[in-house]
């Protein structure tokens, strides 16, 4: 997952949409920015274990994982899209206090809490530890001051630069790991082992939380204003045109993303003994050695270096600019300060401890972030009868309380197991779906009873970006009747 700070420059706009058509280019540009926004770090450890540990149960094992790796990133973009604003705006329908809190934790999980310091510690483990042997406490510390420092450096004024290595740096990437793919798939025959035991048991559902761990369906909250902006400086007017390309842009995103998912997850299936790795990152760098030797490796290294830079560089930048807009008093510089050090002192425990520290916080969010971009997709269904007020907040917070009680029991608190063992799929983690599902349908019927028309809590930035969405949807309404 890459980010793209506030401050980076755009194409030059173009003038295919005046006329309410679609410019495909400038789509077909964006899309590629929006692939290079998600790609990072965790993107490429993470297939690579699917495909080993899933085994012989690899299909229903991958599709899962695309489910929350793919789709949910994707349709979280529609509901931005939908809304026309950013992810504190969309959140604010389950309340003010939801807004604040759950914008913030989407903030800090891509950001100091998980996916910045994965950046550094992936990093050490594919380019650094490989090569060097070097694996050390003290290694990771001076590598990851090195690192975070750099990126720190960086984004102290956040400009182009990170948006412009994008542009050079994820292709090369991409056609690195195409090379890599295909040669893997060509000299070693894909032999599936057993799988593991969740795998064995089931398959769908543990590539499913698998896929959570690469945080591209928060992420696609957070990133999902920036690709509406990134479209309207290319000459997309606000209204249904806009909507629209935002919707083709992160679907076209998404299908480059399952692609690569793929190749990387088949990796896992055709390296001899691969099961003998730690995790990803040590797969991936084997399986350069081997398909391409010292070279390959060599090459592979500079990239992920480079990209993983250029993503620690966007998510300090985002998430810097974010909290200086929610707490202004403490300047932009010293949360970016903040994130560096704290990255620096996560990573260096490796990749591990990261992923165990970050566990509790992915599985409390995941639950209400998916029932907010639902709600929010199916929303305009309704929108002619009523809008939804308690379905937002009586879903969300059955999806909050059920996600807190089952994160602390899973912290050994057992004494509060038998309040939420009860619903099916709680085992596998997926026990807040159907009374989640209760409580938006009883949300439902007490917005039909009441016919609510309370308007949304926006900033003041979202309630002028509405008016203007809704006189461009006039517009083009007006513009349409012309036509006919």
């Amino acid at each position: 997952m890459t980010a793209t700070p506030q401050g980076a420059s755009t194409s030059s706009p173009s003038n295919a949409t005046g006329r309410g058509g679609l410019d495909t280019k400038a789509i077909i540009i964006t899309s590629l920015m929006v692939f290079s926004m998600f790609f990072g770090a965790g993107n490429l450890i993470f297939p690579p274990e699917v495909g080993v540990g899933a085994g012989t149960n690899f299909w229903p094992g991958i599709v899962g994982f695309l489910i929350a790796g793919v789709a949910l990133p994707v349709i979280a973009i529609i509901a931005v899209a939908i809304s026309g604003f950013g992810v504190r705006d969309l959140a604010n329908r389950g309340g003010a206090l939801f807004g604040v809190v759950f914008s913030a934790l989407v903030y800090l999980s891509i950001g100091v809490f998980y996916a910045l310091p994965r950046t550094g510690a992936v990093s050490m483990e594919i380019a650094i530890t490989p090569l060097t042997g070097l694996d050390s406490t003290l290694a990771s510390f001076i590598f990851n001051l090195l690192f975070f420092g750099v990126s720190l450096a960086l984004c102290w004024a956040p400009n182009a630069i990170p948006d412009t290595l994008g542009k050079f740096l994820t292709p090369a990437l991409v056609a690195l790991l195409a090379i890599l793919i295909t040669l893997t798939m060509f000299r070693f025959e894909r032999v599936p082992a057993a799988p593991a035991e969740d795998y064995a048991e089931s398959p769908a559902v543990t590539g499913l939380l698998n896929g959570y761990l690469t945080m591209d369906a928060l992420a696609g909250l957070a990133f999902g204003i920036v690709i509406i902006s990134s479209l309207r400086s290319k000459g997309f007017k606000p209204g249904p045109t806009l909507v629209r390309s935002t919707i083709i842009t992160g679907t076209i995103a998404g299908v480059l993303l399952a692609a690569i998912y793929l190749g990387l997850a088949l990796i896992g299936q055709t390296i001899p003994d691969a099961g003998r790795f730690d995790g990803g990152a040590a797969l991936l760098a084997e399986a350069a050695h081997r398909a391409l030797g010292t070279p390959g490796q060599l090459a592979l290294a500079a990239i992920v270096i480079l990209a993983c830079l250029t993503t620690a560089v966007g998510l300090i930048s985002a998430t810097s600019e974010f909290f200086h807009e929610l707490v202004p008093a403490v300047s932009y510089h010293a949360w970016a300060t903040i994130f560096a050090v704290g990255s620096i002192a996560m990573a260096t425990q490796g990749l591990s401890q990261v992923l165990a520290i970050a566990a509790p916080v992915i599985s409390f969010l995941y639950p209400p972030a998916i029932t907010l971009m639902i709600l929010s997709i199916i929303e305009p269904l309704f929108r002619r009868q009523f809008s939804f007020h308690w379905t937002y907040r009586v879903a969300i917070w059955v999806a909050v309380v059920w996600s807190a009680i089952s994160v602390t029991v899973s912290l050994g608190a057992e004494a509060l197991a038998p309040v939420v063992a009860w619903a099916p799929g709680q085992s596998n983690d997926v026990g807040w779906a159907l009374p989640t599902i209760a409580a938006a349908l009883v949300g439902l019927a007490l917005d039909f009873a009441t016919r609510n028309s309370r308007p949304l809590e926006l900033s003041a930035a979202a309630q002028a970006a509405r008016r203007e969405h809704d006189n461009a949807d006039a517009h083009e309404e007006v513009n349409a009747t012309v036509r006919r």
